[in-house]
C-alpha cells in the first residue's frame, strides 16, 4: 500500500477519536504509526495513551494469526477449513439434538455496525435462535431504557459535544471521563473557562471530580435518592419551569409527588451528602439559562439503574432544559460502538434500525429485506447475564465475537464455570483472551486498522473507519467468518464479505426505523466527517447513491418535539429503594468498580501493550486511611475483598479520595485480583443491567 496517511478512528472508547495511520517502515512487523488528525471535530487531534499505543496490538507478536482447534484438551493450530467445519458441525449437532435455542450468540460493543448487523441476522436466519445478546448490555442499557421511557428515543447524546462548553452548568453523574475518555475533558475545561460550572457526583474524588466547582460524594447505590432530593429542592424553591412543563411534558403531578417524599434531611441520611451541598447543586444547575445532566456507568450499572437515570432526566424536564438548545440530558456511552452496536440487531429484543422484535410491522420490514418469512424470525431472547447464566444448561453451544465475559461479567467465577460447562464454544477475537483460552475453536480476526467499517459514537455520529494496512496471512474478517459459516449451514446468500455491501443492506433494513441510517452512505461519511442519525433518505427509499437532495442528519434532537406519539416528554415517577445488597455485620463495606486511564474494559488488548502496563501494571484496592488503620494495612500491602460470591486479593492503595465506607477496584484484570469475582448480578427489571456499582463486602488484611 502507498506510504501515505489514512484518516480513521481509534478502536477504543465511544469518542471514536480521529487519527491518521501510516504504514510503518519495514522491519516493524507491519505496525502502523499514529499521527494527529486535527480535522475531526470530536478530539481535534488529541489522543489518550490507549489511542496512541493502539497499533501495538496489531503486531503478530501479541495477536492471533492462525485458527486454533482443541485436540485432546489442548488448543493447537489448524487450517481455516478445519476450524470452520468444526464450528458448523457442532452448531448443526446442537440444533438437531436440542433445538435452535440451544445455540447461543454473544456479541460485543466494539463490533462495527456491519458486523453487529450481520451477527444479528446470522443468529436469527441461519441458526434460527432467539438467544443472542451482547456485552453492551453492561454499558448503557439503563440509560437507553430511561431515555425511551422519557423521550421515545435512545441516543447517547442528543446534541454534539461541541455544545458542552457553551452551556451554563453540567451535572456529571458517575463519570470519571478524565480517565475513561481523556480527550473529552477539554470540553469541560472550556466550559469553566467560559464561565460555566461543573458539578461532579461520584463516591470517589477522581481526576474528574478534582476539576469540578462542586463535588458530591454519595454512598454507592444512592444516586436515585440524590436526584429525588434535588428535584424536591427545585420544587420547594420555586425553580420549576411551569410553562415548559405544561406545553412539552406529561406526568408531572405524579413525578412531583414522588420527589416531594424525599426531603433534604432524609436524602442526606441516605446518601451522606450534606443538605448545604444539595442546595448549592440546585443553585448552580438552575441559575444559568442553559444546563445539562450527563450520566455514565455510575448511576446506570445498578439494579435500579433505569429509575435512577429517569430521576435525573426528570430534573431536566422540571427545569425546562430537555429539547432546548445547549441544554438537556445525555449519556456518555462507554464502548467504541456501544451506540451503533445495539441499534442493528445483536441485542436480544431488537431488529435493525432500533426496531422492536415484537412489533409485527418491524418484523415484516426486516424480513422483506432479508428475504424470509416474518413468522420465521424468532422472538426476543435472554439478556446478556441471563444468557451467560444459561450456558451449559439450556444453551449448549455458543458463538462469541468481540467479548471477554470471563473478566467482564458480574459474578465472573460463576460465569467462567458456565462457559466451561458448554458442549462447544467458538470465539472470534484478535487476541487469546481469557474467554478464548477456554474455547474449542478460536478464529483470528481482523481489527480496526486492517478493515473498513462504520461505528456510531456517543453523539450519534456515524463514522467511517478505513483500512490502513493489510492483515497478516491467516487472519480473516468477522464478515468472512459469518459468510463461510452460513454457507456451511445451508444459507448460501445474504452474507457478503464486503463491508460497504453490508452497510447498503443495513441502510434498507434501518429505513423508517428509529435509528434510520438510510440516507447515509460511505461517500457521505468520508466527505462529511460523519453523519448524525436519524438520517432518512429523501423520499423514504434507501436505494442507489445518495441524491443531491439529501437529509443533513440530525445533530440535535427534540428541539421541536420529542419522539413520543404526542411529541411530549414523559415524566416517570420513581422512588428511592436500596441497593440489592446493603452492608451488614458480615459484609460491612460497599465495593464499587470502574476503570483506570491506562487500561480498557477487560484489558484483553491493552494488557498486551508495554507502555500501558508500565502505567497500570495490575489491580489494586482503593481504601480510606481509617479503614486501612482498622485493618492494619499499609500502602501496597495485599488485602482481600470478600463478597458473597467470592474473594479477590490486590495491593492496598490508601487515599482520602474515597469514602471511609467504600472501597474501589478496577475491573481490567483476571486471576486473583479479578474485581468481577465479587460483583452482584442482581438485574434491573427493565434494562436487565447488573449491579456492578454497589455490593456488600468485607476487607481483610492478608498474611497478618
Amino acid at each position: 500500500m502507498p506510504n501515505s496517511a489514512t484518516p480513521t478512528h481509534c478502536p477504543y472508547c465511544a469518542l471514536q477519536c480521529g487519527m491518521n495511520l501510516t504504514p510503518a517502515a519495514d522491519g516493524t512487523d507491519g505496525v502502523v504509526v499514529v499521527s494527529e488528525r486535527a480535522d475531526f471535530p470530536v478530539n481535534r487531534g488529541a489522543l489518550c495513551g490507549k489511542g496512541r499505543t493502539a497499533p501495538a496490538v496489531l503486531s503478530s507478536r501479541v495477536r492471533l494469526t492462525t485458527p486454533l482447534v482443541r485436540r485432546a484438551g489442548v488448543l493447537e493450530p489448524a487450517s481455516w477449513d478445519e476450524a470452520l467445519d468444526r464450528i458448523a458441525e457442532e452448531l448443526t449437532r446442537t440444533r438437531t439434538e436440542h433445538g435452535p435455542d440451544a445455540c447461543g450468540v454473544f456479541g460485543g460493543g466494539g463490533l462495527t455496525n456491519e458486523k453487529a448487523y450481520a451477527l444479528g441476522k446470522f443468529a436469527r436466519i441461519v441458526l434460527g435462535t432467539s438467544q443472542i445478546d451482547y456485552n453492551g448490555r453492561f454499558c448503557m442499557s439503563s440509560a437507553a431504557a430511561a431515555g425511551i421511557k422519557a423521550f421515545g428515543l435512545d441516543r447517547g447524546l442528543p446534541f454534539p459535544l461541541e455544545d458542552i462548553p457553551r452551556t451554563g452548568c453540567v451535572v456529571l453523574v458517575g463519570s470519571n471521563l478524565a480517565e475513561t475518555m481523556p480527550p473529552a475533558l477539554r470540553y469541560f475545561t472550556e466550559l469553566r473557562e467560559n464561565g460555566g460550572t461543573l458539578v461532579v457526583i461520584d463516591p470517589r474524588r477522581t481526576r474528574t471530580a478534582e476539576q469540578a466547582d462542586l463535588h458530591l460524594a454519595p454512598r454507592p447505590g444512592t444516586d436515585l435518592a440524590l436526584a429525588l432530593g434535588l428535584l424536591h429542592l427545585i420544587v420547594a424553591e420555586g425553580r420549576t419551569d411551569e410553562r415548559y412543563i405544561l406545553e412539552r411534558t406529561s406526568g408531572w403531578e405524579e413525578a412531583r409527588a414522588a420527589a416531594m417524599a424525599h426531603w433534604p434531611e432524609y436524602v442526606e441520611r441516605i446518601t451522606g451528602v450534606p443538605v448545604p451541598q444539595l442546595r448549592e447543586a440546585v443553585r448552580l444547575f438552575c441559575e444559568p439559562e442553559h444546563a445539562m445532566v450527563l450520566t455514565a456507568r455510575g448511576p446506570e450499572q445498578q439494579s435500579k439503574g433505569t429509575d435512577t437515570v429517569g430521576a435525573w432526566i426528570n430534573l431536566t424536564l422540571a427545569t425546562g432544559r430537555a429539547g432546548r438548545p445547549l441544554s438537556g440530558y445525555g449519556c456518555l456511552t462507554g464502548q467504541g460502538n456501544g451506540q451503533g452496536g445495539r441499534e442493528h440487531g445483536q441485542k436480544a429484543d431488537q431488529l435493525p434500525g432500533y426496531r422492536k422484535l415484537v412489533d409485527p410491522e418491524a418484523r415484516r420490514h426486516v424480513a422483506e429485506v432479508w428475504g424470509v418469512d416474518p413468522d420465521s424470525l424468532p422472538g426476543p431472547g435472554r439478556s446478556a447475564y441471563e444468557l451467560l447464566d444459561a450456558l451449559g444448561t439450556d444453551i449448549k453451544s455458543l458463538l462469541l465475537m468481540g467479548s471477554n465475559p470471563v473478566v467482564s461479567a458480574p459474578r465472573a467465577a460463576h460465569i467462567e464455570e458456565r462457559i466451561r460447562s458448554l458442549d462447544f464454544l467458538a470465539v472470534c477475537d484478535v487476541v487469546l483472551s481469557e474467554t478464548a483460552a477456554l474455547a474449542d475453536v478460536v478464529l483470528p480476526v481482523t481489527q480496526w486498522a486492517e478493515e473498513t467499517g462504520t461505528t456510531t459514537n456517543l453523539e450519534g455520529r456515524v463514522l467511517l473507519r478505513r483500512r490502513a494496512i493489510t492483515p497478516p496471512d491467516g487472519v480473516r474478517s468477522d464478515l468472512e467468518v459469518m459468510h463461510e459459516l452460513a454457507d456451511r449451514l445451508g444459507v448460501e446468500k445474504g452474507f457478503p464479505t464486503d463491508a460497504e455491501e453490508v452497510f447498503e443492506e443495513l441502510r434498507r433494513a434501518s429505513a423508517g426505523g428509529v435509528a434510520d441510517y438510510s440516507g447515509i452512505t460511505y461517500r457521505r461519511l468520508a466527505e462529511e466527517n460523519g453523519v448524525f442519525w436519524p438520517c432518512p433518505t429523501q423520499g423514504g427509499a434507501a436505494e442507489g447513491p445518495a441524491s443531491e437532495d439529501v437529509h443533513p442528519g440530525t445533530p440535535r434532537l427534540f428541539l421541536e418535539r420529542f419522539a413520543t406519539e404526542d411529541g411530549r416528554a414523559r415524566f416517570v415517577p420513581v422512588s428511592h429503594r436500596a441497593a440489592a445488597e446493603e452492608p451488614d455485620d458480615e459484609y460491612p463495606v460497599l465495593l464499587t468498580t470502574g476503570r483506570v486511564v491506562a487500561q480498557y474494559q477487560s484489558g484483553a488488548q491493552t494488557r498486551r501493550v508495554d507502555e500501558l502496563n508500565a502505567a497500570a501494571p495490575g489491580p489494586f484496592v482503593e481504601l480510606h486511611p481509617r479503614l486501612a488503620e482498622r485493618l492494619g494495612a499499609a500502602e501496597g500491602d495485599p488485602v482481600a475483598v470478600v463478597s458473597r460470591r467470592g474473594r479477590a486479593v490486590a495491593p492496598a492503595r490508601i487515599t482520602t479520595a474515597i469514602r471511609p465506607d467504600t472501597v474501589f477496584m478496577p475491573f481490567h484484570w483476571p486471576g486473583e485480583g479479578r474485581a468481577n469475582t465479587l460483583t452482584n448480578p442482581a438485574l434491573d427489571p427493565t434494562s436487565r443491567m447488573p449491579e456492578f456499582k454497589a455490593c456488600a463486602v468485607r476487607v481483610e488484611a492478608v498474611g497478618k
